[in-house]
């Protein structure tokens, strides 16, 4: 096959790995900064913490997979991304790692202050990566300031971590916020008891009207501030992306208001990735774009690697992306049960 299609197939199978991760540890990044909210005693904070606790690194996987195929697939657009973007993935990766540290240290010391402390840093931590998730796609979406002259390997970038903080990038942080908020509420509503379980279903119902509202400004947003619209106005067809990822949307408030939480939860599931697919849809084929010359565009074809690697990283993947998905269902099928107070009261090896 030419190498034009494994380019295509691996743009793909980009999207689809940061599809799949926002959505799997959206709702750990969800209930860990909606918790202060949520959870009103030192019990009630450690069944969120439980009913993460089985899949929450499971879920990081996909983050280093999606990172992982960028370096392979396409290594220019990896290499510039990590350069041009250093200050705010750096921060990125510093609050996943004291929000993994959080969760493993918070109950080492039977201590107010030490968990009180703990909980904080559970909050900022899984706020900050929604949010940065949120303003560095929104910036890819808009744009990078950077010149590149392929031809001579010279590149230049012209931007800075504040320049990130522009509106459209802000708007879509808040997108990201507000998803992630509905999606952690939900998955408390399901997975905890009583009191627990009623406060995230009435949180959810709550944030829904005004994650609708910023997602249609969102949407208003993006034609005058990207390019993302191109490519529905040029293949109408692809417009079945967005509108899927609406319908999910607004069928996630029908199934919160016939308390079908279950329900509720798949279909904010699938909003997450419609919103995913959309953005990514209409950057196709660039990864990257320039916002100061179109030429400087890292795209699927300039920045990829050989195709003898691309054909190696399919086999590959075609092997063990499926076995890693049969796994994390058998996962969350295994740890499918609601935790209940009980179950973290009566269990020393508990978080």
């Amino acid at each position: 096959m030419d190498i034009s299609v494994y380019q295509i197939t691996w743009f793909v199978l980009w999207g689809v790995l940061w599809a799949v991760y926002f959505m799997l540890d959206g709702f750990v990044l969800g209930s860990g900064f909606m918790s202060g909210f949520l959870a009103k005693n030192d019990t009630e904070k450690r069944v969120l913490i439980n009913a993460v606790g089985p899949v929450w690194d499971g879920n990081e996987v996909w983050l280093i997979t999606a990172g992982g195929a960028t370096f392979a697939a396409f290594p220019t657009t990896y290499a510039l991304m990590f350069s041009n973007l250093y200050s705010a993935l750096i921060l990125l990766l510093f609050a996943l790692i004291v929000r993994g540290v959080s969760f493993e240290f918070r109950g080492k010391i039977d201590s107010s202050a030490w968990k009180k402390s703990w909980d904080t840093a559970i909050i900022i931590s899984s706020f900050l990566p929604a949010l940065l998730f949120g303003v560095a796609f929104g910036n890819i979406f808009k744009g990078i300031p950077m010149r590149n002259d392929f031809a001579a390997i010279n590149f230049s970038y012209d931007g800075s971590l504040i320049g990130l903080l522009n509106p459209y990038g802000l708007l879509t942080g808040v997108l990201f916020v507000l998803l992630f908020a509905v999606h952690g509420s939900l998955y408390a509503a399901i997975k905890t008891t009583s009191d627990l379980s009623k406060r995230g279903a009435d949180m959810a119902n709550k944030l829904w009207l005004p994650l609708l509202v910023v997602a249609v400004a969102f949407l208003a947003y993006t034609y005058p501030s990207t390019k993302l619209y191109d490519n529905y106005l040029k293949v109408p067809v692809l417009l079945i992306v967005p509108l899927i990822a609406v319908i999910s949307l607004l069928l996630v408030k029908v199934f919160i208001a016939k308390e079908s939480f279950h329900k509720a939860f798949l279909f904010s599931c699938l909003t997450i990735l419609f919103v995913v697919f959309t953005g990514v849809t209409g950057l196709f084929p660039n990864l990257i774009p320039s916002s100061i010359d179109p030429a400087s565009n890292l795209t699927i074809f300039n920045s990829s690697s050989s195709l003898l690697t691309l054909k190696i990283m399919t086999v590959v993947a075609g092997i063990f992306v499926p076995t890693v998905i049969c796994y994390k269902i058998w996962v969350y099928r295994l740890f499918r049960a609601r935790v209940t107070n009980e179950d973290v009261l009566g269990d020393p090896e508990a978080y």
